[in-house]
């Protein structure tokens, strides 16, 4: 008994496609390409400029909101001095006036 043998070649798996297609092949393709990688990098400078000009800013106003930080803290600082100072040559005017807030405050608080 004869044993079948596949003479048919196998078009599927033997076969493998060019994954690389000449110029004169697909001239479209190529052109479509070009164009996408032209607009790629075009895209890419821009990109790159308005992302230095973000971090340019972004330091500038980290660096004037330190300063404003600054002068702030020196300022509560200051007010601070000068408000233990009154408050310790006149301890009743210091009573009166911390009475007459928390009445101020507890009145504002029962109208809601």
């Amino acid at each position: 008994m004869a044993t079948a043998t596949n003479t048919k070649p196998n078009t599927t798996s033997d076969v493998k496609p060019d994954v690389k297609l000449t110029n004169t092949e697909s001239p479209l393709t190529e052109k479509a390409t070009s164009a996408a990688h032209d607009a790629v990098d075009a895209l890419s400078s821009k990109a790159a400029t308005a992302e230095s000009s973000v971090r340019k800013g972004a330091s500038s106003s980290a660096e004037a909101l330190s300063e404003k930080q600054l002068i702030a803290r020196e300022k509560l600082g200051e007010c601070t001095a000068k408000t233990r100072a009154f408050a310790s040559e006149n301890p009743l005017a210091t009573a009166g006036i911390a009475f007459a807030a928390g009445m101020l405050i507890t009145s504002l608080f029962r109208r809601k």
